[in-house]
């Protein structure tokens, strides 16, 4: 029978560089200590349930991902990926409707031609 300490560390790690973050990122985003975040990798802490959620929240996964026994790191990447381009998207779309105030701001400032 396979630890489920074992288990979230083995996830908890795969799922980390997965999303391409080291320890510290990740520890920043859930606002704990890089030492804290090796523990947990090495299996020698485990966490309260809350700290699970934090976890989740960010590494931006459901929490029972980090409990899974076969967990899936091409589907992780890939909605990495997806929430990425979402991402560009929305600011590419932000970028284009700035310009666009912009350059109409500018056409009504200037002089009607006689």
């Amino acid at each position: 029978m396979t630890d489920i300490k074992d288990v979230f560390a083995s996830n908890l790690k795969k799922i980390r560089h997965a999303k391409g973050l080291n320890q510290a990122e990740l520890a920043g985003k859930a606002e704990v200590s890089k030492n804290y975040i090796g523990f947990l990798e090495t299996a020698r802490k485990f966490p309260s349930s809350e700290m699970v959620q934090k976890l989740a929240q960010a590494l931006d996964i459901d929490p029972t991902e980090l409990f899974a026994k076969e967990i899936d790191v091409q589907k992780v990447i890939l909605a990495t990926q997806k929430a990425v381009y979402k991402e560009i998207g929305t600011l590419i779309d932000r970028t284009v409707s700035e310009i666009i105030n912009t350059k109409v701001a500018e056409l009504e400032e200037l002089e009607p031609v006689a």
